[in-house]
């Protein structure tokens, strides 16, 4: 008996020792740069979410380590300096560093993507208003889980933030993260969450878009196959999708952007650091 005591107390040292680690993996990196993350533990009562906006938007609000913290996404417009949160209605600062993306020059094969016709700029301009929505979406009752899971196996082929070039004409940061694999790779969840819009779009191919709550949103594009539809329930691994290349690509891969407070912010912030590491 007194063997199966101890080793049942090492079993019970062990499996805290892992959700303790666990628990430190799954907290975001905070990055306070254009396209970074901002944590700011705020002192409120456990019984109630505080209320906390930036830029006149809402914020997630996370109870971790039985504290508050607010999850601020930083635009990577933002301009370096001193920034203000509205905390419960009261001023909190924080201080935004200055960061440069480098430059991607990408070739098209055709100038579809580039000069829009009529018909396709309208198309266009549909999805992105479909997409804003989407974006905009600040889902009270459920707590995003922020220890987020690579969605698709495979090397970063292209990180967040990049300058653009088409065919050397400058276009928009890349908003995203893209990881290079084969078309037909299973697209896993990499929170759970609810599929708020599916589609094909004129840019981004087949695309699902996840809303993880409170403004946490996921977009995965250029899909092959479309596993899900919208208001389908997803737990953290399920399969969504498969990878492709549908829309404005140059080969098969999976283009990841998560949302915070409809700011798009580098999603590898949300892996586990071995993750970070391979950028």
């Amino acid at each position: 008996m007194k063997l199966i005591r101890t080793t049942s107390s090492l079993f019970l040292s062990l499996a805290l020792s892992m959700l303790i680690s666990h628990e430190t993996l799954s907290w975001p990196v905070s990055q306070p740069v254009p396209g970074g993350i901002v944590t700011i533990k705020v002192e409120a009562p456990l019984e109630s979410a505080p209320s906390v906006l930036f830029k006149k938007r809402p914020v997630a609000v996370v109870r971790h380590n039985d504290a508050w913290h607010a999850i601020i996404g930083i635009p990577l417009s933002i301009k370096p300096g001193t920034h203000t949160a509205m905390v419960n209605q009261k001023p909190v600062n924080f201080t935004v560093q200055s960061k440069d993306y480098p430059e991607q020059h990408i070739t098209l094969k055709t100038r579809k993507h580039i000069d829009l016709s009529p018909e396709d700029l309208a198309r266009h301009r549909g999805e992105k208003a479909k997409a804003k929505k989407a974006f905009k979406a600040f889902n009270k009752q459920q707590s995003p889980d922020l220890a987020m899971i690579k969605p698709v196996e495979g090397p970063y082929s292209s990180p967040f933030g990049l300058k653009r070039f088409f065919n050397g004409e400058p276009r928009n940061p890349h908003s995203g993260l893209d990881i290079a694999a084969p078309t037909g790779t299973p697209i896993k969840a990499p929170s759970e969450g609810k599929v708020v819009l599916t589609g094909n779009f004129f840019f981004n191919g087949n695309v699902v878009y996840v809303d993880h709550g409170q403004g946490m949103i996921s977009m995965f594009c250029h899909l092959s196959e479309i596993a899900v539809k919208t208001g389908d329930v997803l737990s953290k691994g399920e399969i969504l999708g498969k990878v492709g290349a549908t829309g404005r690509v140059t080969g098969p891969h999976l283009h990841w952007s998560v949302s915070l407070n409809n700011t798009r912010i580098d999603p590898i912030l949300l892996l586990p650091e071995i993750e970070q590491s391979k950028i």
